[in-house]
C-alpha cells in the first residue's frame, strides 16, 4: 500500500471510530440550553417535537465548540462540534447553506470522507460529520457527530441561515427591527430619498438575509446566497453588539421576530424590545426589503465591517460569487 492510500485509510478509520462514539443525550424535561454546556465530545440533543415547524436558524459557537439549532425561535437541538484548528480557523459571520450532499469527499485532503456535507462557502467551509476530539481540530470546516449530521441534513434547506460566532447567544422576543418597517425622519440630512441598489431578478427565489454593518454604514440583502440589493444606512444611536432577528411568525396580527443577541465579554445578556429607530435608511429600500421578507428571513445588525478594508474586525458574509467557482470545486476542509 502506498503512502497516500495508507493515509486515506487511516483518515477513514479515525472517522469511523469517532462517528461510532456519537450518541444522543436523554434530556428528560430539562431545557436544551441548560444541557448544552455539559455535553461530552460526540454527544448531542435532538428534540424536534419542541417546535415541529417554522423557520430555522443554526448558531455555531467557536468558543464553546457547540452548535444550537433553533426552529421558530425554540431551541430544538444542540451538539458538540470541532471547528478549525490554529492556522485554519473557521471564519465567523453570517452564511447560508449553498449546497447539500449526503455523500461527499474532500478534493483537497486525500479524498477524506465528508458525510452529510452542507456547504457554507465555495472555498471549502462546510458542515459535515467527522472526528470530535473535544477541541478545534479541523481545517476550517465544522465537524458534527455522524448521527446528528444526518438529522441536521434532513432538517435544513438550501438558503437557511447559519451564524458562526465566538460569543454565546440566547434567544429573546423582540419588537420588529426598524429596517423592516416604515419610518419617517425629520432630519434635513435624512437618507429617506437616497439612491440604493435593488436587483431581485438576480435571485428570484430563496430565503432572504439582510446584513447591516455599522462600521461600513451599509446594508446588503441576499436571497439564496446572492446579493440582490444594498444601500447606505446611518446609525442613529450606538450599536456595540451584533444581533440577529429571525422572522418566526407572520399572520393577520403582524410579524413576530426572534432576537438573538451576541453579547461581548463582560456585557449583559439582557435585551430590550425597543429596537426601533436604530438607522436612517432610504425609504424605498426599506419598502423593498419588507416586500421580500418571508418566514425564516434573518436580519443581522453588526458593529463590524463587512470587508477587510473597513474599520473594526472583518466579518465574513454570505458569499454571492457562486458563479466564479464550480460548486464542489473548492477544497473542503
Amino acid at each position: 500500500m502506498n503512502r497516500t492510500a495508507l493515509l486515506t485509510t487511516c483518515v477513514a478509520t479515525l472517522f469511523v471510530a469517532s462517528a461510532a462514539s456519537a450518541q444522543a443525550v436523554d434530556r428528560g424535561d430539562r431545557p436544551i440550553l441548560d444541557l448544552t454546556t455539559s455535553l461530552s465530545p460526540g454527544e448531542y440533543i435532538w428534540a424536534p417535537e419542541l417546535s415541529s415547524e417554522g423557520p430555522a436558524l443554526l448558531v455555531v459557537n467557536l468558543e464553546t465548540q457547540r452548535a444550537v439549532l433553533f426552529r421558530n425561535g425554540v431551541p430544538i437541538a444542540a451538539s458538540t462540534v470541532s471547528t478549525g484548528s490554529e492556522g485554519h480557523e473557521t471564519p465567523t459571520g453570517v452564511f447560508t447553506i449553498l449546497q447539500k450532499r449526503k455523500e461527499h469527499y474532500s478534493n483537497r485532503y486525500n479524498n477524506a470522507p465528508m458525510p452529510n456535507m452542507q456547504r457554507l462557502t465555495w472555498d471549502g467551509i462546510a458542515l459535515h460529520a467527522g472526528k470530535l476530539p473535544g477541541y478545534p481540530a479541523s481545517h476550517g470546516c465544522i465537524r458534527l457527530p455522524m448521527a446528528f449530521s444526518k438529522l441536521l441534513f434532513d432538517a435544513t434547506q438550501l438558503g437557511m441561515t447559519v451564524v458562526i460566532t465566538s460569543i454565546p447567544a440566547v434567544p429573546q422576543g423582540s419588537a420588529e427591527p426598524q429596517i423592516a418597517v416604515p419610518a419617517a425622519s425629520t432630519s434635513s440630512q435624512s437618507l429617506a430619498d437616497a439612491p440604493f441598489e435593488w436587483h431581485p431578478e438576480r435571485a428570484p427565489e430563496g430565503l432572504v438575509s439582510v446584513i447591516v454593518s455599522v462600521a461600513d454604514q451599509r446594508a446588503i440583502v441576499l436571497r439564496g446566497g446572492v446579493e440582490i440589493g444594498s444601500a447606505t444606512v446611518r446609525p442613529l444611536r450606538p450599536v456595540n453588539e451584533a444581533t440577529a432577528y429571525m422572522l418566526r411568525t407572520w399572520d393577520n396580527t403582524g410579524r413576530q421576530w426572534l432576537k438573538v443577541k451576541f453579547a461581548g465579554p463582560g456585557q449583559s445578556m439582557e435585551v430590550t424590545t425597543d429596537d426601533g429607530g436604530q438607522f436612517d435608511i432610504p425609504a424605498g429600500f426599506r419598502r423593498a426589503v419588507s416586500e421580500v421578507l418571508a418566514l425564516g428571513s434573518v436580519i443581522i445588525v453588526t458593529p463590524e465591517s463587512l470587508t477587510a478594508g473597513g474599520s473594526g474586525s472583518p466579518l465574513t458574509v454570505i458569499e454571492d460569487e457562486a458563479s466564479s467557482e464550480t460548486p464542489g470545486a473548492g477544497g473542503e476542509r
